[in-house]
C-alpha cells in the first residue's frame, strides 16, 4: 500500500478511527485490580470483535490461567512473510484519582492529546496495528501475512503470555514481531527504541512487635519497622547512587566510550527536562549522563512505602509492620531471577534482629537488544522517513518489555519497537495522554513497515 493510499485512507476514516479508540478507552482494564475483571475481559471481547470487523480470518479468545489473550489472523500466502504484532489491552491503575483533569476511563480530546488511562500505553498504540491492518485488508494491499496477538496481563508481568508462546510456537511463527509500546525523541524527530531495560519487582515487609504499640509507652525502647525499614532502604544505594548489593553489577553489559559517545549524540535538552518535571537537579548514578542513566544503567527505585498510621489527625502509634514495593531496571547482561535473589539474601542480611523481614517477589523480565543491522530495522527506517520525513535514530529505553527477551528465546525472531509516543504522555501517572497527530502518524508508519518489509525481504 503506497504512502498516498494509506493516508487518503487514514483520512476519509479518520473520525471512526478516533472514535473506536475513545471507545476503547472508556473501559476499565485494570489488570492489578480485580474489581476490573469483568472490565479486563469485556475489553478482550472488544478487541476480538475490532479485529474480525477489520477483516482477520480468524480471531479468537485464548483462556489463560488469568486474563485472555485475543488472537487473530490472516494469512494471504505462505510464501510471503509474516508479521506478529503484539500488543496489551490492560493499563495500569489510575489512583490517585483525584490528580486527574478529567476522569481517567472519560477520554476527552484537549489542545490535541487524547486524555484517559491507557491512551498511550497501550491502548492507543495498540490500536494503531488494528487500523492500519484494516486499511490494508480492506484496500486489498496487504503485503505480508499478519498475526496479532494482543495480551491482557502486561501491566501485572504477562506471567501466563510466557506460557502461551511456549505452548503455540507454530501458530506464532513469524518472520519478525511488531511492537508499539514505547516512545520516540519527538514529534520532528522519529527513533527506534532498540534497547530495553529488564525489571525485577519485589515487596518487603519488616515486622518488629506482635501488635501496634503505644509511641510514648515504648518509643525509644522496640525497633519501629518503619524506621529500620526506611534505613535499609537507604542503605541500598552509596552516596554515589552505586547499588549496595553484593553481585548486582557482576554480569552487566558495559558499553565501550564510543558507543556511549553515539548514545549522546540523541537530541536531550536537559534544563528542558528539568522544567518539564519540575526539578532543580537531576541525580542518579555519578559518572553518568542522564541518557545514560535512563537507558544503559541498571536502577534500584521504592515504588510504595507504607504503615503506621495514615488517616486524618494524629495517632500516636509505633506499628507493627511497615512495607515497600521495590524495583529494579536490569541491562543487558543482568538476569532477573538472579537479581531477585540477590535483593533478598542481602534485605535479609542487613536487618537487624529487632525485625523479622519478608520478601515477596511479584514479577521480572530480561533486558533486551534488538539489531541495527537486520532488514526489519531498515524497514522501519524507511518507513519512519518515509513517513515523517527524515531517518529513525536508534536509541535506549529505560522501559522494561518482557516479552522481547521472551520471544528471542522461544520464536528465534527479532522484535522491532515502533513506538510514537513522547515522554510527556505520563503513562502510569495521572492525566496520561496521546497525541492525534501521533496516532494517526503510527498508523500510516506501521502501513508503510508493511511495504518495505516486504519488498526488503523479497
Amino acid at each position: 500500500m503506497e504512502n498516498k493510499e494509506a493516508k487518503a485512507y487514514i483520512e476519509e476514516h479518520q473520525e471512526r478511527f478516533l472514535n473506536e479508540l475513545l471507545d476503547l478507552l472508556r473501559i476499565p482494564s485494570v489488570s492489578a485490580d480485580s474489581k476490573f475483571a469483568g472490565d479486563v475481559r469485556k475489553t478482550a471481547e472488544f478487541v476480538k470483535q475490532k479485529l474480525e470487523e477489520a477483516g482477520v480470518d480468524k480471531a479468537e479468545i485464548c483462556e489463560t490461567a488469568g486474563f485472555p489473550i485475543v488472537y487473530g489472523e490472516k494469512i494471504i500466502d505462505e510464501n510471503l512473510p509474516t508479521i506478529l504484532v503484539y500488543g496489551h489491552y490492560d493499563v495500569q491503575p489510575a489512583d490517585p484519582y483525584e490528580l486527574w483533569d478529567s476522569p481517567p476511563f472519560e477520554p476527552v480530546i484537549k489542545d490535541e492529546r487524547i486524555f484517559a488511562r491507557g491512551a498511550c500505553d497501550d491502548k492507543g498504540q495498540m490500536y494503531m496495528h488494528v487500523k492500519a491492518f484494516e486499511a490494508m485488508a480492506k484496500e486489498g494491499k496487504l503485503a505480508c501475512n499478519v498475526k496479532l496477538m494482543i495480551e491482557g496481563e502486561e501491566e501485572v508481568g504477562s506471567e501466563n503470555l510466557e506460557i502461551f508462546v511456549k505452548e503455540n510456537r507454530e501458530k506464532l511463527k513469524s518472520d519478525v514481531i511488531l511492537i508499539s509500546d514505547t516512545s520516540m525523541i519527538a514529534n520532528d524527530t522519529p527513533s527506534v527504541t532498540v534497547g530495553l531495560r529488564g525489571m525485577s519487582y519485589l515487596e518487603v515487609e519488616v515486622t518488629g512487635p506482635n501488635r501496634d504499640l503505644h509511641s510514648g509507652v515504648y518509643g525509644g525502647g522496640v525497633a519501629n519497622p518503619i524506621n529500620v525499614l526506611c534505613e535499609m532502604i537507604a542503605s541500598l544505594r552509596d552516596e554515589n547512587k552505586h547499588i549496595t548489593i553484593p553481585g548486582f553489577y557482576d554480569n552487566v553489559l558495559e558499553l565501550s566510550e564510543e558507543e556511549r559517545k553515539e548514545l549522546n549524540k540523541s537530541p536531550f535538552d536537559l534544563e528542558q527536562y528539568k522544567k518539564e518535571l519540575d526539578i532543580e537537579e537531576v541525580e542518579g548514578e555519578k559518572g553518568f549522563t542522564t541518557l545514560e542513566r535512563t537507558g544503559i544503567r541498571p536502577t534500584l527505585d521504592v515504588n510504595g512505602i507504607w504503615g503506621g498510621y495514615i488517616g486524618e489527625g494524629a495517632k500516636t502509634v509505633l506499628p507493627s509492620k511497615a512495607y515497600a514495593k521495590i524495583s529494579m531496571r536490569l541491562v543487558p547482561g543482568q538476569d532477573s531471577k538472579r537479581i531477585t535473589q540477590l535483593f533478598e539474601d542481602h534485605f535479609k542480611a542487613i536487618a537487624p534482629k529487632s525485625v523479622k523481614v519478608k520478601v515477596t517477589p511479584h514479577h521480572g523480565g530480561e533486558p533486551a537488544l534488538t539489531p541495527t543491522d537486520s532488514l526489519s530495522y531498515e524497514a522501519a527506517s524507511r518507513a519512519f522517513e518515509e513517513s515523517f520525513g527524515k531517518k529513525p535514530i536508534p536509541t535506549r529505553d529505560g522501559g522494561s518489555i518482557p516479552i522481547v527477551a521472551l520471544f528471542k528465546q522461544e520464536l528465534k525472531v527479532d522484535t522491532v519497537l515502533l513506538g510514537f509516543g513522547l515522554d510527556s504522555d505520563a503513562i502510569h501517572s495521572p492525566n496520561e495522554s496521546y497525541g492525534v497527530f501521533n496516532y494517526f502518524k503510527g498508523i500510516e508508519t506501521i502501513i508503510g513497515f508493511h511495504k518495505h518489509f516486504a519488498e526488503l525481504t523479497k
